[in-house]
């Protein structure tokens, strides 16, 4: 936890010392009172006095998530503020303030049922909250401010519905990523909805606010309605299929031609046969998902063939990368706007799948339940499989939270420019061979983890290389000699990922996004 807390350290003072204003200063407040309530959520953990079920396998991991929201509003200011988009700077501005005051809500909650009471974590606290507070006071407007105050309620109660249905499924820092992540979604779907002539943005980003909200709405009614009745049957599956056709054709459907004044199916249709290059990555991108479907068949065939409890090797489980970083890296050199609207596709697909495996959805929930049992970690303890939804969001978080209205010709300047790429470098390229080298040849481990010295500085020159590559293949991509900075940013990614807990997919490719953005 200490060598964590150390790299997430290096990480907000690197970003820091490039910004150097008052809210790179409000990110090193929130920095320090995270590390200290960090020990007190670990401590309620422990003694089980937290209000809901945590995944136990893991520390709370509040530093490393705490980070990221505000770090990420920061750098998109900076970026935003450079390109004299004032519109993308205020938003950033907001990013950054939500994160910081959500994050402070959390330790007011771990301060305020830690008996005894901490004394000097009240303190700190105390400090980083009038300190962040403070400037907020004087660098928002009233709506901004109750912008944010707006995705702290929705906060609020999508932890308390979701913690509550979801047991064992994330350490505390994990709910507060993902839950402050579908809060600030949700606030800019409902927001953009009520200021549809005021609204700006391309219809692709209008597409991925109602698909993540329409899942998750999805979730919702069917967890409420499958309490009162046995999902199981025939009779309980034929509605859920009807009902999922209802809510989509009645209520997604119009609510996202509300926002981009065109026939959403008319518009994707025509949006993804577009060009022939998309027919073609299109193509390339089915033969992939047959290839995966594949891996999976012939894992399961090779577990019944066996008389012993087979289980998949985390080589077998990293083959999925590997098809991972073969369907993202194509999208991103040739269309980067496909890319964006398969990868919420795919997203809108894994979810409801999960739906069907976790409700036992006829005719294909039972199967699901036998076929992905076989990949599944210690870090899958809860009643939902989320590894594989993990790894598809952080190599689309990149992809997604890219500022293209900030970057004119569509790239960034300097280390900037393989922002797009982080998701790939660094759970694709960096986070896998790690894995494979750790696992098969390391023998010198870092100290307190299983991590292996050989698995990560082999992760490193793999991802170096990865760099060269995409130099070579991507001609968008100019670095203007920003190299060392590249590689302390890869490097300290690398050694976040051989001493955190939490699920890295989701860690490691925000944070190498927020230094290559810095």
């Amino acid at each position: 936890v200490l060598a964590e807390s150390l790299i997430v350290f290096a990480i907000v003072l690197s970003v820091h010392a490039v910004v150097w204003d008052r809210y790179s200063w409000c990110a090193v407040a929130l920095a320090v009172q995270a590390f200290y309530v960090q020990f007190k959520w670990d401590r309620l953990l422990q003694l089980g006095g937290a209000v809901f079920q945590f995944r136990t396998a893991a520390n709370s991991g509040l530093l490393p998530a705490s980070m990221v929201i505000p770090l990420l509003g920061v750098v998109m200011k900076e970026r935003c503020k450079s390109a004299g988009i004032v519109y993308f700077e205020r938003f950033g501005i907001v990013v950054a303030s939500t994160g910081m005051l959500v994050a402070l809500f959390l330790a007011v909650i771990a301060v305020g049922i830690t008996k005894p009471v901490p004394t000097n974590t009240c303190i700190l606290t105390g400090i980083a909250g009038s300190i962040i507070i403070y400037t907020m006071k004087h660098s928002l407007t009233v709506s901004e401010v109750i912008e944010v105050l707006e995705v702290l309620l929705i906060f609020v109660y999508l932890s308390m519905i979701l913690l509550y249905l979801l047991p064992r499924c994330f350490t505390p820092g994990e709910a507060l990523l993902v839950l402050e992540g579908i809060s600030f979604v949700l606030n800019q779907l409902i927001k953009r909805s009520l200021n549809v002539t005021e609204s700006r943005g391309d219809p692709i980003d209008f597409f991925l606010l109602v698909a993540v909200v329409g899942v998750i709405l999805l979730g919702l009614f069917f967890t409420v309605l499958f309490i009162f009745m046995d999902s199981g049957t025939w009779i309980s599956s034929m509605f859920f299929h009807m009902m999922t056709a209802v809510l989509g054709l009645g209520v997604i459907m119009p609510w996202l031609y509300r926002l981009i004044r065109r026939n959403p199916l008319f518009w994707l249709l025509q949006f993804l046969f577009q060009t022939q290059t998309r027919v073609y990555l299109l193509v390339y991108w089915t033969f992939l998902a047959a290839s995966a479907c594949g891996v999976v068949f012939y894992q399961n065939a090779k577990r019944s063939s066996e008389s012993k409890k087979h289980q998949a090797s985390t080589i077998t489980r990293k083959y999925f990368h590997f098809i991972v970083v073969a369907t993202y890296v194509p999208g991103l050199i040739y269309d980067r706007q496909l890319l964006y609207v398969a990868a919420v596709l795919c997203l809108a697909v894994f979810v409801f799948l999960e739906y069907v495996r976790y409700f036992r959805i006829k005719p294909f929930g039972q199967t699901l339940r036998h076929l992905l049992s076989l990949f599944l970690d210690e870090r899958d303890s809860g009643p939902l499989i989320l590894t594989h939804i993990y790894l598809l969001l952080g190599m689309s978080f990149p992809v997604w939270l890219f500022p293209r209205s900030c970057a004119p010709k569509g790239t960034l300047s300097g280390a900037g420019a393989l922002v797009p790429y982080s998701g790939v470098l660094a759970v694709g390229v960096g986070d896998t061979i790690a894995s494979v080298f750790g696992s098969t040849m390391g023998e010198i481990k870092w100290p307190g983890t299983k991590k292996t010295f050989e698995g990560t500085m082999t992760a490193i020159f793999a991802q170096i290389i990865a760099v060269a590559l995409i130099l070579i293949f991507d001609s968008s991509v100019n670095l203007n000699s920003s190299y060392a900075w590249i590689l302390a940013s890869v490097s300290l990614v690398s050694l976040l990922e051989a001493y955190t807990t939490q699920i890295d997919n989701l860690l490691l490719p925000l944070y190498l996004q927020i230094m290559l953005m810095a």
